[in-house]
């Protein structure tokens, strides 16, 4: 028996040698790979979808209007501009510029935004001073009196409070041309610190509270708010296309917005908002750029 089992292993054994030399004479199988000819270009990866690559580099995103900047008639948003500031800064009404550029929040201007500071269609390189259109000026007092006794009152106060000289001609010589506004003094103090364009860009007038505060030219008041730093309660008016006047550091403001002034008009009562005293600070501007109001005020 013993020798019949011995027999058969050994035949398993032999045919199970046949089967291994049989499968390593026969054609060896790789593994599946992809076919590429020498030289043949790698397949591009997939494009990434347009919401994938905006979440992923939001910062790629330019501002509002970069494609005019550097370009005349606009201005490119620095840090710690506000839009009043920008308009001061460009002799323009902060409301134009929120009409010019489809603004939809004035309050939220971003650094690096471009914006519009000339009137569309208008050659930014040539802008030439125009008159305001003046309009009978608005004698109604923001308080409500009746228009009458407002005018009596307006016109007593400004008497009372305007310089010894102001009945002699307030008038700066033109030197730039028939459009160039005649400058009258805007408070009756004395001077307690000149002008310098970068320290004090303007000058500051002494007074006390509640002295009178005068429109030096007429015009139409662009700006009547405590909406820029370092100003106080102030008063920003438009006399033509080149030149403005700004008031500060009010403690009454007894003008608005869009209304018309005259020459020598009060318009702010002498206070010490944002300052650390009671004076007016007041400025020139042409196109924007701070002068020396010095240069084009009368001879008191």
């Amino acid at each position: 028996m013993q020798q019949i089992l011995n027999r058969r292993w050994t035949s398993l054994a032999a045919g199970a040698l046949v089967l291994l030399l049989a499968a390593c004479a026969s054609p060896s199988h790789r593994a599946p790979v992809e076919e590429r000819a020498v030289g043949a270009p790698a397949k591009p990866a997939a494009t990434p979808s347009p919401t994938t690559a905006a979440s992923t580099t939001p910062e790629g995103k330019l501002p509002a209007g970069s494609e005019n900047a550097g370009k005349p008639g606009y201005y490119t948003v620095k840090p710690g501009d506000t839009l009043i500031r920008v308009a001061l800064e460009n002799g323009q009404s902060w409301r134009d510029l929120v009409k010019w550029n489809g603004l939809e929040n004035p309050n939220l201007i971003e650094v690096g935004q471009v914006l519009r500071v000339v009137a569309p269609g208008v050659d930014a390189a040539g802008v030439n001073a125009r008159p305001v259109s003046s309009a009978k000026v608005e004698t109604k007092p923001l308080d409500g009196k009746p228009a009458a006794a407002a005018a009596s009152a307006a016109s007593a106060a400004a008497s009372a409070a305007a310089p010894a000289q102001s009945t002699a001609p307030a008038v700066a010589a033109a030197k730039e041309g028939d459009d160039e506004p005649q400058f009258g003094w805007p408070a009756a103090g004395g001077i307690l610190t000149g002008f310098d364009e970068v320290k004090n860009k303007g000058l500051a007038f002494a007074g006390k509270a509640g002295d009178a505060v005068l429109a030096a030219a007429d015009g139409r008041v662009m700006y009547a708010g405590s909406g820029l730093r370092g100003y106080g309660n102030m008063i920003i008016i438009k006399h033509n296309a080149t030149y403005l006047t700004a008031y500060a550091h009010n403690q009454t403001l007894l003008v608005k917005e869009d209304q018309p002034v005259r020459k020598g008009q009060k318009i702010a009562e002498m206070g010490s908002s944002d300052a650390d005293q009671v004076k007016l600070h007041f400025e020139v501007r042409k196109q924007g750029k701070p002068i020396d109001p010095a240069k084009l005020l009368p001879a008191r």
